[in-house]
């Protein structure tokens, strides 16, 4: 019933998801046809030409689905964010189950039908549009249907890079913690792989009774589909809609919708690019002119984009990632107001029992201890190398490489020990966890800060002054009020997102 409720809240959002999830799944699939039938038949019929198209295809499928679309992230034209590459790979994995099937159906058609119809006169093109293909069509059909339910899975990883369709849910759901979003996302994608695997294996065996003129339906068909899903990437990628990206976890989604409401209250139209992954995507997004802008910390752009050596003194940080930026083509816009530092954490009930104040405090508890921490945090300058350098942290075991919206629940399940979390996480006191003191002052800061491409401002002057009204006015209580209500209350991050410009166009209008 949770679900029904979620979905029927969301019921324009979900068409929207259901939609873009099928016109990727249907556009791949097309396109995969396109190719991989001839190539099907120029394996089956030149196997020394064919071959190498086939090891390729089967290559492809070895490569796990999430590292592809990483491999294709920064490649030039197919690559960026967008329906685009996630198209793409979906075509790479759809081509093996059909350039196979193909083949296995050509070369399945028996000779002495071929040797017919060569002794009545029929040219090479003649035999195989009126005898090898109608009767390989089931075989061909068999490898469609593989193609078209695996593109239905795959399709969901496509919200990671900005796709859309339904993995937007699972990935929401997944950094929100909450299982309701899952299924939302999961339970669609599952009947959609279901429905279409029962349309298309009726296909198969109404193919296996009429092949006659089948072939031309297929063709005319991927056709169609396939115009279509251009009309809607061209129309996607098109016209002046200013484009708000975020990193994949709660705060980073509201901070996307505050950026993207309060642009769409002067009337400019706002593409939604969130929930896109780590710092390292979102900056290559926002460079490369898939996203307009996002929500950075000066830290980490600092520490882990820009490379300088980690350093503490604010005002210097600031300027020296402003400039960076600048360097870049991208204009850093005033400070939101509240800084979003590492937190170090433990379970309430440890600290008070072993006297746990600050980092320093737990050192000793270490080697008995298992820690937990985000991925960008094993790796970053500013992260655990560092931060165990500076405070002798020696563990019993190798910290596990979690999720970072997985954190806080692990770390109160006793799972692990000690995490690496966010200041502002509303989950700290739903779950009675301590923020250890960083007493030794290794953390840079971590000011919330708008960053944009130049050119966008230039062009959208207003986009700058919307922005701009949000400058100061975000303090660190209303950002944990704002993550605890995502978290922890399962609130949707635009309407959490909503009332808080609510009450902030209340305050403005109060004073004036």
């Amino acid at each position: 019933m949770t679900l029904l409720r979620f979905l029927a809240a969301h019921r324009a959002e979900f068409v929207g998801l259901l939609l873009q999830h099928l016109v990727l799944v249907g556009a791949s699939t097309a396109a995969a046809i396109a190719i991989g039938v001839p190539v099907g038949i120029l394996a089956a019929r030149r196997p020394r030409l064919g071959a190498p198209v086939v090891w390729l295809a089967n290559v492809v499928q070895t490569i796990p689905s999430l590292a592809m679309f990483g491999f294709m992230l920064p490649l030039p034209i197919v690559g960026g964010l967008g329906a685009r590459v996630a198209i793409v790979v979906l075509i790479l994995y759809a081509l093996l189950p059909i350039v196979r099937t193909t083949v296995a159906g050509v070369r399945g058609v028996e000779r002495s039908l071929v040797e017919a119809g060569t002794a009545l006169g029929m040219t090479p093109g003649q035999l195989l549009r009126q005898v090898e293909l109608p009767l390989a069509l089931p075989s061909i059909v068999a490898g469609i249907r593989v193609a078209a339910v695996i593109g239905v899975g795959t399709a969901t990883i496509a919200a990671a890079v900005g796709a859309g369709g339904l993995g937007e849910y699972i990935f929401r759901g997944l950094s929100m913690v909450d299982p309701t979003v899952i299924l939302a996302g999961a339970v669609p994608a599952a009947a959609l792989a279901l429905i279409v695997d029962g349309l298309l294996l009726a296909a198969e065996r109404g193919f296996s009774r009429r092949r006659g003129r089948s072939v031309l339906a297929i063709a005319a068909t991927a056709a169609a589909i396939l115009v279509a899903a251009a009309v809607w990437v061209r129309a996607s990628s098109a016209g002046s809609a200013i484009r708000v990206g975020s990193k994949n976890f709660t705060e980073q989604i509201i901070l996307g919708e505050l950026l993207a409401q309060e642009i769409e209250r002067d009337g400019t139209r706002v593409e939604r690019r969130l929930n896109l992954g780590g710092t390292f995507i979102c900056d290559r997004a926002l460079r490369s002119g898939d996203i307009d802008l996002y929500v950075e910390y000066t830290g980490t752009a600092d520490a882990a984009l820009f490379k300088h050596a980690v350093d503490t003194d604010p005002a210097r940080v600031r300027e020296r990632v402003r400039q960076a930026y600048a360097s870049a083509g991208v204009t850093m816009l005033p400070a939101l107001g509240f800084e979003n530092t590492f937190a170090i954490l433990v379970r309430g009930d440890d600290a008070r029992r072993l006297g746990l104040r600050t980092i320093d405090d737990a050192a000793p508890h270490a080697p008995r201890w298992q820690a937990g921490f985000g991925y960008e945090f094993l790796q970053r300058a500013d992260g655990y190398p560092g931060l165990a350098g500076r405070y002798g942290l020696r563990f019993g075991a190798p910290p596990r490489a979690m999720d970072l919206s997985l954190i806080y629940r692990a770390l109160a399940q006793r799972q692990v020990d000690l995490v690496a979390g966010d200041a502002t996480s509303g989950l700290i006191a739903a779950y009675d966890l301590v923020m250890l003191e960083d007493n030794r002052r290794y953390f840079p800061p971590y000011d919330a800060v708008p960053v944009a491409r130049s050119a966008t401002l230039l062009r959208h002057p207003a986009v700058r002054a919307a922005v701009e009204r949000l400058a100061g006015r975000i303090s660190m209580a209303d950002m944990r009020l704002m993550n605890q209500a995502v978290d922890a209350g399962r609130q949707d991050p635009a309407a959490v997102a909503r009332a808080f410009l609510a009450r902030l166009e209340r305050d403005r209008r109060s004073k004036g």
